[in-house]
């Protein structure tokens, strides 16, 4: 039998007062911290120790999660270059051909926001496809709540809620579970394909009666409505130049080649098998030297200052972005047997493991269902999302999924998983008004409440799906 220590009840407080600060919508820094503190402090005796203790934790949570902000920075740095000589527009302008009326506009606007998003992360894609193919799919007679639903969805939803390429979300959830990475990012790009096949298809049969002939008149209308962000975006468009063309052809094409080389190493033995981070390595290292030829093509005399310059922006990006994370995935990583020892500055031997002698002190209350666990961690993961950005809840879902998997007989990558789909769809930017749906309502020129709730219905089910589908099937 597990004695739990002061410490151990003073760590289930911690779990238990950040979900009830997200519950609230408010940040969960302040308490993370404070109750990093107070576990240092009780567990050791040390009010000096408690205070090392913040420290600490912050520390090992950066540097697990140092790769994280590297590749935000890199693939960031990469589309400001593109920027630069106007590339990022010209890789999705073919698109707007193919937008005849406002059915097929809203499968377009859903696989390129997809795309992109996959690469880059849904922030720089929405005002790309915000002020390039919007405008296009409302002359072609889908509504802006249309547009703004494909966007979502596609984007904040099925893209970031797998991030496949870049690997941040799986890296998260992994690391807090104790599982490699490839095994919760795999089953997460499938429970996003899912999850995401549902919601999208439901909001296009639920949208398709107050789609319309194409008319030039629902543009007219349309523009009539001020949006500061789509002005902007067109007072930044920049001229069609071959060094444009070259790189709009060029970057795509070598994150093919790279998916293409990541796929044959996961089916084939004729290439090395890719583990762990590897494939956002590849990710980040392409995009490194894309950033130095598309910045050296656009102006060889300034491209020395110019790189730094990109990397400096997409540093203050990732930091913005992922910097409050750091101090939130310290606290969950005391919960650790492996990482606690080091936070707290015993040997491995005295380091404890406070969520897993939580969950297994209280087994006997825990049914042993793979259904309720399930949809257990599915409901906490939506939970965490409600603070906005998605990604600070996953450390928890993570850790909970370690202690809780063994415990029920379900595969612990899987649980990590579900509880990634539910953190992300509901506060990556698709069910939460607070979050970066705003600027996706800001491009539509839609209010961001009746985004909300036309999304509702189709993401929930969606979600419900995917768990079932990966209890199931996993």
């Amino acid at each position: 039998m597990i004695e739990l220590t002061m410490s151990h009840w003073m760590y289930l407080a911690g779990t238990l007062l950040i979900i009830l600060t997200m519950l609230f919508r408010q940040n969960v820094v302040v308490p993370a911290i404070l109750m990093t503190f107070l576990v240092g402090w009780i567990f050791s005796g040390s009010l000096s120790i408690g205070l090392q203790t913040i420290f600490q934790a912050s520390l090992i949570a950066a540097g697990e999660l140092f790769n994280i902000f590297l590749i935000i920075a890199i693939m960031t740095a990469l589309l400001h270059a593109l920027k630069d000589i106007g590339a990022d527009e010209q890789m999705i302008t073919p698109f707007q051909k193919v937008m005849v009326n406002g059915h097929i506009s809203f499968w377009v606007i859903v696989l390129v926001t997809y795309s992109i998003s996959l690469f880059f992360w849904p922030t720089p894609a929405v005002p790309l496809v915000g002020a390039l193919l919007i405008p296009v799919a409302i002359r072609a007679g889908l509504p802006p709540i249309g547009a703004a639903i494909a966007i979502s969805l596609a984007g904040q939803g099925m893209a970031l809620s797998s991030d496949y390429i870049i690997q941040i979300a799986p890296m998260l959830s992994a690391t807090a579970a104790g599982v490699d990475i490839s095994l919760v990012a795999d089953r997460a790009f499938v429970l996003s394909l899912v999850t995401g096949g549902i919601a999208i298809t439901t909001a296009y049969l639920l949208l398709r009666k107050w789609i319309k002939s194409p008319s030039k008149n629902h543009l007219i209308k349309w523009e009539k409505i001020t949006s500061a962000s789509t002005e902007e975006s067109n007072q930044t468009r920049k001229p069609v130049t071959k060094k444009s063309m070259v790189f709009a052809l060029l970057v795509p094409a070598s994150f093919l080649f790279i998916i293409v080389y990541m796929v044959m190493a996961k089916f084939s033995d004729v290439i090395p098998s890719i583990e762990g981070g590897t494939g956002a390595a590849l990710i980040g290292g392409t995009a490194a030297l894309l950033l130095l030829a598309s910045t050296t093509a656009d102006k060889a005399k300034t491209s020395l200052t110019k790189v730094s310059e990109h990397l400096i922006t997409g540093f203050v990006f990732a930091f913005k972005a992922m910097g409050p994370v750091i101090p939130i995935a310290g606290f969950f990583f005391i919960g650790s047997g492996e990482l606690a020892g080091t936070i707290l500055g015993v040997g491995s031997e005295a380091s404890p493991s406070f969520l897993f002698d939580l969950v297994q002190a209280g087994q006997q209350l825990i049914p042993e269902s793979a259904f309720l666990a399930g949809f257990a961690i599915l409901i906490i993961g939506m939970i965490t999302g409600l603070d906005g950005s998605g990604f600070s809840g996953l450390p928890l879902v993570g850790a909970l999924s370690s202690a809780i998997g063994p415990t029920v007989g379900v595969d612990t990558a899987t649980l990590a998983a579900i509880g990634q789909m539910g953190s992300i769809w509901v506060g990556g930017g698709t069910l939460i008004a607070w979050s970066s749906l705003v600027a996706v309502a800001g491009f539509a020129k839609v209010p961001v409440m009746e985004l909300v709730r036309k999304s509702f219905l189709p993401v929930i089910l969606g979600l419900i799906a995917a768990t079932l589908f990966g209890l199931w099937f996993f």
